[in-house]
């Protein structure tokens, strides 16, 4: 079995596709994942699951269809992906300030054409900083989130993948749910 981290994007935001969590474990439950444990209100669900990702992500996606009528994507990391993902940050040295630091998870690798434009488009982004460790775009927004220009849909049109971002303090959080056992 494998601990999995599901990442459910466009989920409980602005009031639109709303998904109670209590129904979403449920939900897991009844596809026979083990241990299911939300966190917040965001789409943010671990649970032990003994498939592989590419079926239990179809799996998961199907079911909020059929079952809550949404149409959106969930990308899912192991327990251990998520580890990597906090030990490899490019942005360590701001994690003290969890509000200024992010990580848009990639529902695939990016093409390296795309990262590598990307790349060099990076000082014209002001203050912000992105940066494509495999899997994952980690930004930090010294003036916060809300006010970048590297959005989750910004990220998902220039790489051409399907994403979804968290906060340093979910990403923490998710982690520390995942590893506990």
């Amino acid at each position: 079995m494998t601990t999995w981290v599901a990442l459910v994007r466009s989920v409980n935001v602005g009031g639109r596709n709303r998904l109670p969590m209590a129904d979403f474990r449920a939900a897991l439950a009844d596809l026979g994942f083990d241990d299911v444990r939300t966190y917040l209100q965001s789409g943010n669900a671990v649970f032990a699951a003994g498939a592989p990702a590419r079926t239990v992500t179809r799996t998961i996606e199907d079911r909020l269809s059929s079952q809550f009528g949404l149409a959106v994507p969930v990308v899912l990391r192991s327990a251990a992906q998520l580890e990597s993902v906090v030990a490899s940050t490019p942005f360590a040295a701001f994690v003290s300030e969890p509000t200024t630091v992010h990580v848009t998870f990639l529902s695939a690798p990016p093409d390296p054409g795309a990262v590598a434009a990307l790349a060099d488009r990076a000082g014209s982004f002001g203050d912000d900083r992105l940066e494509v460790v495999g899997t994952e775009a980690h930004l930090h927004c010294p003036g916060g989130y809300g006010e970048t220009t590297l959005t989750n849909t910004f990220v998902e049109r220039a790489l051409g993948v399907t994403a979804t971002t968290r906060n340093w303090k979910s990403v923490l959080a998710l982690t520390a749910l995942a590893t506990s056992g």
